[in-house]
């Protein structure tokens, strides 16, 4: 298989770099310090002057037509300078969930909101105790009449307390069912990752409305490869950083990355950071194309590039010194980024494990 990316596609990757380049790097912040909102001028601008939100959503609901890839070319971007807007949790995995479900009134109604910028809304995924297991959810589902009430809890819900919509996976008659919920009881909580917003729901009788029974797999799948993405483009800025820094930091009369020992180490990361796009672009494809062998790929995407992204981030923190361990410099965002990339939906062992049993 050879693939190589349009010169359509990477004009698109260009015109993202450039937005999110103007608006610097990522805010660097106190330990357990999480911001509440996240930057409205990013957001609007990707969603009005470049239509990053729309690209893959088809145009009967509001979107560009264009396809996944085109998403995820932004995702990975997006990741380089570790962006905290809502585009991982609302436009890919929300608008994948709908669209996952084959509910045409559900997909007319949520779909436009999400392609305009207009609406962010998010996917309450995993649960305590089982994390992002595919069936089986302790949420539960009853019927009241023509209503359905929700039971349960949600954890790690991406910029739960900032949507608009959250939609729910629960158990309704022992299948998977995706719920609208509008008003849902969320509470923020302080990840690991200072710069991706989580929270809590809970859902006491909580009203909700059916939207169909998604495949799981196809979210599954969705939200690996976009990680992967995410990982690949925030490792390649951060082996770039650092590399650049061995260039200026000076020891013993001489710059440290003349030496032949740290030449090795970032020789190591460079060939793993390959590696990984390329497994990341393997991926992005296979998703976008509903490929045969798209779970296989994203599975083996999202661990590679997780664990590669891991490795940078220590190797960044290291090389940089003594600044790479203060609070001031975003060493410490790369490391903790990275070591939570490893564990959202999913970690590397979870999916070996899959690719063992596929």
């Amino acid at each position: 298989m050879r693939f190589a990316f349009t010169e359509e596609q990477e004009e698109l990757r260009e015109v993202v770099r450039r937005l999110v380049n103007r608006r610097g790097g990522p805010e660097v912040r106190e330990p357990d310090v999480v911001a509440e909102g996240f930057d409205r001028e990013v957001w609007s601008q990707l969603a009005e002057q470049v239509g990053a939100h729309s690209l893959g959503i088809p145009e009967e609901f509001g979107g560009g037509g264009f396809s996944l890839l085109e998403t995820l070319i932004v995702v990975e971007e997006l990741g380089r300078r570790l962006s905290d807007i809502p585009f991982l949790g609302s436009v890919v995995l929300a608008a994948e969930a709908v669209l996952a479900t084959g509910h045409r009134a559900a997909c007319e109604r949520l779909l436009p909101g999400i392609a305009s910028g207009e609406q962010v809304i998010s996917l309450a995924w995993a649960e305590p105790g089982t994390g992002w297991a595919r069936e089986g959810f302790a949420t539960t589902a009853r019927q009241d009449g023509d209503a359905w009430l929700l039971d349960g809890r949600k954890v790690h819900v991406l910029d739960g307390a900032q949507a608009d919509t959250v939609l729910v996976l629960a158990t309704a008659d022992g299948r998977p069912a995706l719920f609208e919920v509008e008003e849902p009881d969320t509470a923020a909580t302080t990840p690991l990752d200072l710069t991706r917003r989580m929270a809590e729901v809970h859902l006491r009788g909580t009203p909700a409305r059916l939207l169909g029974t998604p495949s799981m797999q196809r979210i599954s799948d969705v939200a690996a490869a976009a990680v992967a993405a995410e990982s690949v483009g925030a490792a390649q800025r951060w082996l770039h950083e650092t590399v650049e820094y061995t260039k200026v930091r000076n020891q013993f009369g001489r710059p440290i990355g003349s030496f032949q020992a740290l030449k090795h180490r970032l020789a190591d990361c460079y060939v793993a950071v390959e590696s990984a796009r390329s497994l990341s672009y393997a991926a992005s494809w296979a998703v976008s194309t509903q490929d045969e062998r798209a779970g296989e790929l994203a599975a083996m995407a999202k661990s590679a590039c997780t664990e590669a992204y891991c490795a940078i981030a220590a190797e960044g923190v290291q090389l940089h010194g003594g600044i790479g361990i203060t609070w001031e410099h975003e060493a410490h965002l790369h490391l903790k980024r990275a070591h939570a990339a490893s564990q959202l939906f999913g970690t590397p062992s979870n999916h070996r494990a899959t690719l063992l049993t596929a």
